[in-house]
């Protein structure tokens, strides 16, 4: 009996620790981490955290404390053209330091042409300041847990531009993000209409309050079975790894609603991305949008946002899509939709390129290569609804 418990104990370790991986869960830095990195860059990763020995970080007078915060220049920022701007949101059980192991992407891409160059930056949206699987995410709203919304949209926002040289211009302006930080980009940037041109939600939670007609959350969609549904229900599962690993409701919801809120339906259908289309009002050809998704996704992501874009196709909003038939709620899913970003984004924020803009490409040796590029999931047939 002793060894069934033991190995029992050791399954559920074993798929905690597998989980936390596939949801990117940032590992410990040393201090010279990005001096490393950035010698296999084109461009240059700036630090603004507590991460690397110094303490750099941003204050924020939105949640009054400092916040970390990295920064990237393409190759050829000089401090004094203007460049298109990027403000990248991560995802739950992630900081900031995830920026790091994703930001070689984006130097790719614009080291070979393949996407515009841009300043990006990332700051930490996590709510205990560090990744972890037992604690929630801010969702980059204003809330119990601090005015996270504020942060990005004040904080954030006006450090960008005080500290680097950008294009004025409304759709040289993208906001980006995966899983939490996809929601966070819809939800912020229709918020900021005067901020953000382009939108870009990797495996983003659109419709909070997804359900069938029965109010079950795990359903597939079915526009003739679909509703809105309460969202007070502590208990419910809304994310499912292996069988073994539940994340319940009140993990994400009571820091930012509070632990017994008589009415956290009201508050999440303020916030809700579906809803947040009809209060705000959103006009066809207002934003540039994209949304990438996988079908097998452990949070049934791929069903709401599937409601999001019939919501969207009623107010005749065209939101491009990708669609990775085996993609799940992970890091190598997110990885795998990249290089269409990049692409969509070269469409949108190219005509923004400073003028005469130029990058040597130097041969790729292993020193410049990255190990962690990954080839593109077979993608189904990209879609306008």
């Amino acid at each position: 009996m002793r060894k069934v418990i033991l190995l029992a104990f050791a399954l559920v370790v074993a798929t905690m620790s597998d989980a936390v991986a596939q949801l990117g869960v940032t590992r410990l830095l040393g201090p010279d981490a990005v001096t490393k990195l950035n010698r296999k860059l084109a461009g240059r990763v700036e630090d603004y955290t507590h991460n690397h020995g110094s303490d750099r970080r941003v204050y924020s007078a939105a949640l009054e404390q400092k916040r970390d915060l990295y920064a990237y220049t393409p190759p050829g920022y000089d401090g004094k053209t203007p460049f298109p701007f990027m403000m990248f949101l991560h995802g739950l059980a992630q900081d900031e330091k995830v920026f790091l192991d994703i930001v070689g992407h984006f130097d790719e891409a614009i080291r070979t042409g393949e996407m515009p160059p841009m300043v990006i930056l990332c700051p930490d949206g996590s709510v205990g300041n560090g990744p972890s699987l037992l604690h929630t995410g801010s969702f980059y709203i204003n809330s119990k847990a601090g005015r996270f919304g504020d942060y990005i949209a004040e904080d954030v926002w006006e450090f960008a531009h005080r500290h680097f040289k950008l294009r004025s211009e409304r759709d040289a302006h993208t906001i980006c993000g995966a899983s939490m930080g996809g929601f966070g980009a819809f939800n912020v940037g229709i918020k900021q209409l005067e901020q953000y041109g382009n939108v870009v939600g990797i495996m983003p939670p659109l419709n909070l309050r997804y359900g069938d007609l029965e109010g079950r959350y795990f359903t597939e969609y079915d526009p003739a079975n679909f509703a809105l549904r309460p969202v007070g229900r502590r208990s419910e599962i809304v994310g499912e790894f292996y069988g073994l690993l539940h994340i319940r409701s009140r993990r994400l919801l009571d820091p930012l609603v509070g632990r017994g809120a008589e009415e956290p339906t009201k508050f999440v259908s303020r916030e809700n991305p579906y809803e947040m289309l009809s209060s705000y009002r959103v006009k066809p050809g207002e934003f540039n949008l994209y949304i990438g998704y996988g079908r097998r996704d452990e949070f049934n992501i791929d069903a709401a946002v599937e409601s999001f874009l019939d919501e969207a196709k009623r107010h005749e909003i065209a939101i491009d899509t990708l669609v990775l038939p085996e993609g799940r709620h992970n890091m190598p899913t997110a990885v795998a939709m990249l290089p269409r970003v990049s692409q969509w984004l070269s469409e949108h924020v190219g005509p923004y390129t400073p003028e005469g803009y130029a990058v040597a490409t130097p041969p790729i040796t292993t020193a410049t290569r990255r190990k962690h590029l990954l080839p593109l999931l077979r993608p189904e047939s990209p879609a306008r609804p």
